[in-house]
This record gives structure tokens, sequence and C-alpha cells, in this order.
């Protein structure tokens, strides 16, 4: 894309700051609306069929919201970070980050297992399950076995266990490189 690299990177990233905030607005129990009272669209069209995305994931799946946007910690390993969401869904607790990019990448997978780390370190009930809520997939609708629907999928995030002793490897190569 040369030169226009950076507009592009910087109006994916206002798409996913607007998303999270409608998000959040959404699970406090906020109306929101597409057009304000003048007739004006309120947020991208993107944006908006993303939040539609999520309040279908939402609807479909029924989670129990525990925390959203909570700040985890870590004494133990010198780490902290805010996690979009913390819930209840299918019986079991999980930690969940909404991602709105074109792909996803394995780096989320080791941000999720830095999370739940820390969330186990300092709560009794610990997160069993990690997963994206990608807000951008390419799926057709429904499909047995999977939460997913038309645009959207729980892509279930693997061993918390294993993809934390690579974070820790990887932070062990970032704290000797600085």
């Amino acid at each position: 894309v040369g030169h226009n690299a950076e507009f592009i990177a910087k109006k994916s990233a206002d798409e996913g700051t607007q998303t999270h905030s409608l998000i959040e607005k959404y699970l406090e129990g906020h109306q929101i609306n597409w057009l304000d009272e003048h007739g004006n669209a309120t947020c991208s069209l993107n944006v908006w069929q993303m939040l539609l995305k999520f309040v279908e994931f939402w609807e479909q799946e029924k989670p129990e919201l525990i925390e959203s946007e909570i700040h985890l910690f870590s004494d133990k390993h010198k780490i902290a970070g805010t996690c979009d969401l913390v819930v209840r869904l299918r019986g079991k607790l999980w930690i969940l980050d909404i991602k709105t990019s074109n792909n996803l990448h394995t780096s989320y997978d080791l941000q999720l297992s830095a999370y739940a780390t820390c969330w186990n370190e300092t709560f009794d009930e610990k997160v069993t399950n990690t997963g994206i809520i990608w807000l951008k997939s390419l799926t057709r609708g429904p499909a047995k076995g999977k939460i997913q629907g038309e645009g959207w999928q729980l892509k279930v995030v693997g061993d918390i266990d294993k993809n934390f002793e690579i974070f820790k490897h990887l932070q062990a190569i970032y704290k000797w490189m600085n």
C-alpha cells in the first residue's frame, strides 16, 4: 500500500477503538443508535456492522459477563494488561479478546495466555478457556460444533500454559534486547 500504509493503519486502529467503545456501552446497557437525531451516522458502517456481529454473538450464546475492560497484573511475572472480557460461557470461565483485524496473529494467543495467568494468580476461580471474538471472520453462518455466525466467530485459543511458556521466552528476549 506504499505511502498509504500509515493512513490505513490509523483508520483500522480507529475502527477497532470505536467498535470496542460501542461494545462496552452495549454491555453497560446503553441504547446505541447508528443515526443521531438529525439522521447522521454516529460511526462508520464498518464499525456498526462489527457491533451488530458482536450483539449477534452475545444474544446467541448468552454469556454471563463477569468483567469488562479489567486491568490485570502479575507480581510474579511482572506483567500487566487490560483484558476485554471475562465471561462464563457454556459453564466455563473464559477470557475473551475482541479483534476487528482482517487477520488473526499467534501473538494474540500469547496475549490471552498472559491475561489468563494474571487472572489465575489474582482470583480464586480460575480461567480455563481463552478465545478471540473475531468480528471480521469470513464465516458464512453457523457451523456444527463451532461458535460462529455470518462474518464472526469465536476462535478458541489452545493450551494456556503452553502459550504462556512461549510468552515468557519472548519476554526474556525482549528484556535481553532492551
